[in-house]
């Protein structure tokens, strides 16, 4: 055992995903050190426990995870219910992490700013496999301190880095203002209670997170007179946003594009489509968002519910292979890019496709899926599984597929014929797909065919 060998295996967060990276580890024989930037576990769940998930308990729970808490006396969920984040939180994540195993290997409240190699900066390569990672991380405080690792599992997510309401990928003009003001809300807040009632609202973003704030503010409509519902989309057409319905492999996921086109079709929320915002001006207690095209509307408050971007910045000194377009791992990206695929599901993968010129660094979670969505909790903690057994030197674990979800083939996309078979260094089809087909049977670039 080599020095580097004696240090831990450095966890970023500590949500499902990165307690689930620490159990694996700890039954591989090696030390994970979880760091989580918020004063609790699951701390970016917190912020959404209002929201029902799409995915069954049977999914949402990792295998080596369940066998920490089962000598505890933990009763599992059962496995055929739907949570909401709230219980994700209480009855999964706040018992594993106080099982004898992982409460002192987990730091809450430490956030994690930089992450490189001792004594190296991302031009030095002479040595830089030996040299252990070092995280800087800052405290409460405000005070920081160095933690060296053997390995870094990034599972931090994407939650604290949300795309902006502006087109071309920045915010619009005013968009600061408005937010700070309290007029542009985060992407799930609870409309219930946070001022949502008797108030006219504009929902921005066509994936299920927007469709769930539409379908909120609908509800809440209809017992507190005077709340309006706007939802806006930057696409022409609401069909990919409506999804795959009966097709869907998750119910819940097809339930609720439908009851959003009804909601639309029975004049329940008006719809703006081809709405890309330019500038927001703010105004006393609320609002105008203009678009591109001229149009604007005058609201009370806004919901930028417009996906999540990887926060990248921490590993500017590490040496990363991403994918161009969505931030994801080179061998991932193509397989996940939203541009070409909409079928929520991926070739089963792990450490090798996830694996960065950086060695023994890994990406896991939604933070490995950068820009696109569609990612599922069970193919997560596959991921980790598989990294666990990299670190561990057994690649044939490491490489092979342990997932049990249907096999759903692969499914249709609007990439050129056979290019998805070229994807992550395989040269053959790849039969074996993991997650829950949509339904849906192109990607954003077969929109402008869309009636």
């Amino acid at each position: 055992m080599t020095a580097q060998d004696s240090l831990p295996v450095a966890v970023i967060g500590a949500g499902p995903i990165g307690l689930a990276a620490a159990a694996h580890l700890l039954e591989r024989g090696l030390e994970p050190l979880v760091l989580e930037a918020g004063p609790a576990v699951g701390s970016a769940i917190r912020e959404w426990g209002h929201v029902r998930l799409f995915s069954t308990w049977r999914y949402n729970l990792d295998a080596a995870a369940v066998r920490l808490l089962e000598p505890t006396g933990w009763e599992a969920p059962r496995p055929t219910a739907l949570p909401y984040g709230a219980a994700i939180v209480t009855d999964y994540l706040e018992p594993l992490a106080a099982t004898p195993q992982l409460r002192n290997r987990i730091r809450t409240g430490t956030r994690v700013v930089a992450v490189t190699r001792q004594g190296l900066d991302k031009s030095r390569s002479v040595g830089r496999e030996q040299a252990p990672f070092l995280l800087r991380v800052r405290h409460p405080d405000g005070g920081t301190s160095d933690i060296l690792a053997r390995a870094v599992i990034d599972a931090s997510g994407t939650w604290a880095t949300p795309g902006p309401l502006g087109d071309s990928g920045l915010p619009a003009p005013g968009e600061g203002e408005a937010r700070a003001a309290g007029v542009i809300a985060g992407p799930l807040p609870e409309v219930s209670r946070d001022g949502f009632a008797g108030r006219r609202t504009l929902v921005v973003g066509a994936g299920h997170s927007a469709a769930n704030m539409v379908l909120d503010l609908v509800r809440l409509a209809r017992s507190n007179p005077g709340t309006e519902v706007i939802w806006a989309i930057r696409a022409a057409s609401p069909a990919r946003a409506y999804g795959g319905g009966d097709a869907d492999q998750l119910p819940a996921r097809g339930q609720l594009g439908a009851r959003l086109r009804a909601a639309v079709d029975d004049g329940a929320v008006r719809l703006l489509a081809g709405f890309q915002a330019s500038r927001v001006e703010s105004r006393a207690g609320g609002a105008t968002v203009h678009a591109v095209d001229g149009r604007n509307v005058e609201v009370d408050r806004v919901i930028a519910a417009t996906g999540f971007r990887p926060d990248l910045g921490i590993l500017s000194e590490l040496r990363l292979d991403l994918d161009p377009a969505v931030d994801a791992p080179r061998a991932l990206g193509p397989l996940i890019d939203p541009d070409f695929h909409s079928c929520g599901t991926v070739p089963a993968h792990g450490a090798r496709i996830l694996a960065h010129p950086e060695k023994d660094f890994y990406l896991a979670g939604m933070k490995s899926y950068g820009r696109a969505p569609t990612f599922l909790m069970a193919t997560g903690y596959e991921q980790v599984r598989s990294i666990a057994a990299a670190l561990a030197g057994d690649t044939a674990a490491a490489d092979a597929v342990e997932l049990e979800l249907p096999e759903t083939g692969v499914c249709s996309t609007n990439l050129p014929s056979g290019e998805e078979d070229s994807c992550c260094g395989v040269s053959e089809p790849v039969p074996v797909t993991i997650g829950f087909a949509t339904g849906l049977q192109h990607g954003r670039t077969a929109e402008a065919a869309m009636p």
